[in-house]
């Protein structure tokens, strides 16, 4: 090697030297790197661990498919165990198709085929919802029978099963004509169960008919029978939930004769119709599903109990109801279902008996209401809306009605009273010791001057079936629900002018939560007619000075028992007492006691003429003696 090549080696190795000198990174590049370089690789370590437990999800997920279809076929082999020939159906995914008019909005589901929710569309709850009479799984509506194949025995609950629909629109609106959907539930081999849905324009009925086409081979033995199980929970839909509790329950009416119902209060009710049955009604207050047979149905089984676990419903109605089966290729079973308001017209021109779920009361006051009230509360809705001024006018032609019998009651306490003091008089000979002594001597008196002391009393007997066909009245009338007058602001429910969430011991439970004003008015003007009442009889319950206090208690009684009540009815009672005080201040206008007194005096100088009957008995008790005295000798 010269020395050329020599000083060129130096000088390159020097060159790379200075190179990797000058060009090596400072501390802070150094340590920049650093931290790049760790954070890559706690990348690439994510990343990793990532990739792992992928892995280890698609392995689980694959694991878990395999377990499914094991179990799917295990679940299979379940439903084809426990449907028999309709296992088929048991496999499907819910859809809906709506049916509507004017009226009602009914929503269909082809699990079971069955009404899923009804909609009343001129209605509203009491928070202005839209009224819904029922809703979603909360109701069961289906046929339940037994198949025997095999010498097995399969229980079939339809509504546990898949339907077909003939519609696969979503919604069906009637307008002009009849509109039909078929839900049909096939067992193969041209075996199937049929509802067929009927609507009418305008119309709250539904038709329901069940096609059953052989099945007579695998419905078990000789039955003579199918059960249809129809049940849901009750929605409230008023503002007052334990008075809606209170006027809600379930209808009957037997084939061929009475209506009946399950006691409303009770906390569980159930009864068993042992004959056959024309009807049965879910009625609410104001609402009802009722399923009518165009037939009968053979006999039933019908619960109701009290839901109090719950904010939404607050009563579960059911029924087991048996219909007719002959056990032949073809049958069918022709029902209505009626799904509207509880209202007299409405349900009466059906002319099956179902307007009997309005409690309009028993005997003659169903009568005054049916034949009277009714159509004179009409007649005046068809020319006013104002419901307030409907009662105003009703309670005026109710007491214009009643006027000669109120002017013959106060004539009856203006006599007792006059007379008094010479009573009293008379009374003063006899010692307070002998009270039946003091009664015969009374009565003696009130004889002798032509006064009935019964008189005053009877006329008011006489009003009590109009007084007590406006109790049934009110509350079940539907025309005033949401009505509102005055500070009321529905005459259906109460009118609470204060309301208060804390719950007093005693108070809450007996008299309520709030102040109903027309409740406390009625209460106020019957003391104060009791009052006048007494003044007007001359205060004769001094002589029993208990009694006196017993008037007063009433009307007490009436300010708990109407808080709660429909303020129709309270406004109804407290006109009625205002209009009472204005005819008692003008009979007593015309009325002249002084004149009343000396025609009782000159009555009382008269010889006492007994009537025809009396005298008869007399004269049957003289000769009864004679016979006695002569059996004696």
């Amino acid at each position: 090697m010269d020395r050329n090549q020599l000083t060129g080696i130096l000088l390159i190795a020097a060159l790379f030297i200075a190179f990797f000198y000058f060009t090596q990174p400072s501390e802070e590049e150094r340590l920049t790197q650093k931290r790049k370089k760790d954070s890559l690789e706690q990348v690439y370590h994510q990343q990793a661990v990532e990739r792992q437990q992928k892995a280890a999800e698609i392995e689980n997920r694959e694991q878990t498919i395999a377990n499914d279809n094991a179990n799917d076929s295990a679940k299979f082999a379940q439903i084809t165990e426990k449907f028999g020939s309709f296992s088929k159906a048991t496999v499907g995914k819910k859809k809906y198709i709506t049916l509507e008019n004017d009226l009602i909005k009914i929503k269909f589901s082809n699990l079971g085929g069955k009404p899923y929710s009804v909609q009343l569309k001129d209605y509203q709850t009491h928070d202005s919802l839209p009224l819904i009479l029922f809703d979603g799984d909360s109701s069961v509506f289906g046929l339940k029978f037994h198949e025997e194949q095999n010498l097995k025995l399969y229980d079939i609950t339809t509504d546990q099963l898949f339907f077909t629909p003939s519609e696969s629109q979503p919604s069906i609106i009637v307008t002009n004509a009849v509109k039909t959907i078929t839900y049909k539930l096939d067992a193969g081999n041209n075996r199937y169960i049929e509802f067929v849905y009927r609507l009418e324009p305008n119309s709250y009925m539904l038709d329901f008919e069940i096609n059953i086409v052989g099945i007579k081979d695998i419905i078990a033995g000789n039955s003579s029978y199918i059960d249809l199980n129809w049940s849901y929970f009750v929605t409230g839909q008023e503002k007052g939930r334990d008075w809606e509790n209170d006027n809600s329950t379930i209808y009957y009416k037997f084939y061929e004769d009475e209506t009946d119902y399950l006691t409303e209060r009770s906390e569980k009710e159930s009864e068993e119709l042992r004959t056959k049955v024309s009807w049965i009604a879910y009625k609410q207050q104001f609402f009802s599903s009722i399923l009518i047979s165009d037939n009968y149905f053979l006999n039933a089984q019908i619960d109701s109990e009290k839901v109090n676990n719950s904010k939404k419903h607050f009563k579960h109605f059911k029924s087991n109801i048996a219909l007719p089966y002959k056990g032949s290729q073809k049958e069918k079973l022709d029902m209505r279902f009626y799904f509207g308001p509880n209202h007299y017209q409405t349900l009466s021109k059906y002319d099956i008996g179902i307007e009997k779920v309005i409690p309009l009361g028993w005997g003659i006051f169903g009568w005054v209401n049916r034949f009277a009230i009714i159509p004179i509360f009409n007649f005046l809705g068809s020319f006013m809306s104002n419901y307030g001024l409907i009662i105003l006018i009703l309670t005026i032609l109710i007491k214009l009605v009643l006027f000669p019998l109120t002017y013959k009651s106060y004539v009856s306490s203006a006599k007792m009273r006059v007379m008094k003091p010479q009573l009293d008089e008379l009374l003063k000979k006899i010692p307070k010791e002998k009270s039946m002594e003091r009664q015969q001597k009374s009565m003696e008196y009130y004889k002798k001057v032509g006064v009935n002391p019964m008189g005053g009393c009877l006329p008011m007997v006489l009003q009590m079936p109009i007084l007590i066909a406006m109790f049934r009245f009110f509350p079940s009338s539907i025309e005033l629900r949401q009505k509102s007058f005055l500070w009321a602001e529905d005459l259906s429910t109460y009118d609470a002018i204060i309301s208060w969430s804390a719950e007093i011991p005693l108070l809450s439970s007996f008299y309520g939560n709030h102040i109903s004003l027309f409740t406390l008015l009625m209460t106020i003007s019957t003391i104060i007619y009791t009052r006048i009442n007494q003044q007007q009889m001359g205060d004769t319950s001094a002589q029993m000075p208990g009694m006196k206090y017993m008037m007063y208690l009433f009307p007490v009684m009436m300010l708990f028992w109407f808080n709660n009540y429909a303020s129709g009815l309270s406004y109804y009672y407290f006109i009625a007492n205002i209009i009472t005080f204005a005819q008692m201040y003008a009979i007593k206008r015309f009325v002249d006691d002084k004149a009343i007194l000396k025609k009782l005096s000159d009555t009382k100088k008269k010889p006492i003429k007994k009537s025809s009957f009396l005298a008869k008995l007399e004269k049957r008790a003289r000769e009864q003696a004679k016979t006695n005295a002569k059996r004696k000798r």
